[in-house]
């Protein structure tokens, strides 16, 4: 069997690729007719859930998973201001390793929303002491993230004890993460769609509160299945999910009908900041700097607001600004089309996906706004980078 290959800091991957690995020159037919049988083994094993995986995908998920189930101690992190993909497949994960005996824990760089705390099993989250968990793990494996730097004040805690180290991901955009074997696929919907095909190829069975977990991941990737990454596949994946015990409604009320009043107080007032250029297809908000804080709310609270602005007819790309401390505005970024967000995202040290990105800038409110918005109306005026 071939093994996963590292992943070096910095390397781009192809928007197309699926797998990390190391292919040789040249194979005998010896060789590639092995894999071939592997390869249909798995497609026949996953056909049990209804959804094929494909090979690549399957040869990297299996070296992912032998890592993990030969760990004493895992822990499972994912980006600051985690989302419900990244807390969806964490929890999801925790569930399934946990049922194979393996000693496992969440320690994320920030507190897990309100919001997905439903799917928190008792015992499972030590967030609150993130950095004496990564200081005692025997492997730690990042979720839904590309770049170290998103791990926040765990990034150096990594860098310096250098665990082992394994990355599950669906962005594209260079890789800064530490060596290890990685299951990367641009082309998958959310990382919840990676974690589901990991149980498949590890023959780890799905319960009612992994598959729920995972469902919600999906969910909330994918705009709750309405936005351009909701593919055939996904909803095949969330089809096998339901048929685990998911209640779709329970989990909609869940993540999406149970904001506090200063959600929606906040919705109000940002939208109040909406400027519209019409002619090039261009409209963005702002935060207010305090408006958080007044409002009792979290940066989960800000999660959707973005699309209002690209849901105006004629506009092709959206902006949302926000101060996200340390002299730093954080930008989103969403599209409608063919607008590539994620190369505009790019130019400011940030990445995503084709109609969703992100990126953060040193400097105030007014210089970053100037510099953001000029470059995005250049970028729609010529399609490309200034």
């Amino acid at each position: 069997m071939r093994s996963a290959r590292s992943v070096p800091f910095g390397q781009r991957l192809p928007s197309a690729g699926v797998s990390l690995r190391s292919q040789p020159k040249e194979l005998d037919q010896k060789s590639l007719a092995a894999d071939n049988v592997q390869d249909a083994i798995i497609f026949s094993e996953m056909s049990s859930n209804g959804v094929p995986i494909p090979p690549d995908r399957a040869r990297a998920a299996r070296d992912v998973a032998a890592a993990l189930t030969g760990a004493r101690h895992v822990v499972l992190t994912t980006h600051v201001n985690a989302d419900g993909d990244g807390v969806g497949s964490e929890i999801g994960l925790w569930h399934m390793l946990r049922a194979q005996g393996v000693s496992v824990k969440i320690a994320n760089p920030t507190r897990i929303p309100d919001r997905f705390t439903f799917l928190l099993p008792a015992g499972a989250d030590a967030s609150q002491h993130a950095v004496r968990e990564i200081e005692r793990a025997d492997i730690v494996a990042s979720l839904d993230i590309g770049d170290l730097t998103r791990l926040g004040e765990l990034a150096p805690v990594i860098k310096r004890r250098e665990p082992a180290f394994v990355c599950i991901d669906h962005h594209v955009g260079p890789v800064n993460l530490p060596v290890g074997p990685c299951l990367i696929a641009p082309d998958a919907t959310a990382t919840a769609e990676l974690i589901f095909d990991l149980a498949g190829v590890a023959g780890w069975p799905l319960t009612p509160e992994s598959a729920q977990a995972l469902y919600v991941g999906l969910l909330t990737d994918t705009g709750g299945f309405r936005f351009s990454n909701t593919t055939a596949r996904a909803l095949r994946v969330a089809a096998a999910l339901l048929e685990h015990g998911v209640d779709p409604e329970e989990v909609y009320a869940s993540v999406y009908a149970s904001a506090p009043e200063g959600r929606v107080r906040l919705l109000a007032e940002v939208l109040q900041t909406l400027v519209v250029e019409p002619d090039v297809g261009l409209a963005w908000v702002s935060v207010p700097p305090d408006a958080l804080r007044r409002h009792e709310v979290t940066p989960d609270d800000l999660d959707g607001i973005v699309e209002f602005p690209r849901s105006i007819a004629g506009v092709r790309l959206a902006l949302l600004f926000r101060h996200i401390g340390n002299g730093r505005i954080k930008v989103s970024f969403r599209s409608m089309g063919e607008v590539d967000v994620a190369e505009l995202a790019h130019q400011f040290g940030g990445g995503g996906h084709h109609r969703a990105a992100g990126a953060s800038l040193a400097g105030s409110m007014a210089d970053v706004e100037e510099k953001v918005l000029t470059a995005a109306r250049r970028f729609l005026r010529n399609g490309q980078s200034p």
